[in-house]
C-alpha cells in the first residue's frame, strides 16, 4: 500500500483552517459522517451499475452472502430493518430470481431466503466490488499509516459504543 508518485492529494487542515470550520462540521464526527456518506453513495452508484440492484436490494443480497436460509425476521435483523421495509425488496428480488424463499419446514410461520445462483452471482459481483474500492481507498496510506488508523478508528469506535451506552442509561 504505497503511494502512487505523482499523484497529489489536498494538504490536511492545519488548526487555523480548522479553526475557521462551522464549529459542527469540525467534529470529528461530522467528517467521519461525511466520509462514510460519499462511500456509501460511490457504492449505491456501482453496486446498481455491476448489478442492477437498489441500495436495499444489495444490502439484502450481500447479507444473505453465502450462508445457509434465513427467517426473514432474522435477515431483517441483520440489515437493521423492519421486516415490512425489506418486504418489498425481498419480493422483487424473488420476481428477478435472485432470492429463493420457502416455508420453514420446522416451523410452518416462518419464511426462509436464500440467493440463488443468480443471486450468489450478484453476491459475488458486490464482494468483488466491495475489495476494488476498499483497494483503491486504502492504496493512499502506508502499510504503517494504515495500521495507526486502523487502531484509532477501533478506539474512537469502542469511546463511541461507552457514549452511546450512558446516554441509553440516561434515558
Amino acid at each position: 500500500m504505497s503511494r502512487k508518485p505523482g499523484k497529489r492529494t489536498a494538504p490536511a487542515p492545519v488548526a487555523a483552517e480548522v479553526a475557521e470550520l462551522a464549529p459542527i462540521t469540525a467534529m470529528m464526527s461530522s467528517r467521519l459522517m461525511v466520509l462514510a456518506n460519499v462511500l456509501k453513495r460511490g457504492a449505491i452508484l456501482r453496486y446498481k451499475r455491476l448489478t442492477g440492484l437498489s441500495s436495499v436490494e444489495f444490502g439484502l443480497v450481500a447479507s444473505l452472502g453465502r450462508r445457509p436460509p434465513m427467517s426473514v425476521i432474522r435477515l431483517a435483523e441483520a440489515v437493521g430493518m423492519d421486516k415490512g421495509q425489506i418486504s418489498r425488496a425481498l419480493a422483487e428480488l424473488v420476481a428477478r430470481k435472485l432470492v429463493a424463499k420457502e416455508v420453514n419446514p420446522r416451523d410452518n410461520r416462518e419464511t426462509l431466503v436464500c440467493l440463488t445462483k443468480a443471486g450468489l452471482a450478484a453476491h459475488d459481483a458486490i464482494v468483488a466490488g466491495a475489495q476494488e474500492r476498499n483497494r483503491r481507498l486504502l492504496e493512499q496510506l502506508g502499510k504503517d499509516e494504515l495500521t495507526v488508523l486502523l487502531d484509532q478508528i477501533d478506539r474512537l469506535t469502542d469511546t463511541a459504543a461507552q457514549m452511546l451506552a450512558d446516554e441509553k442509561q440516561l434515558n
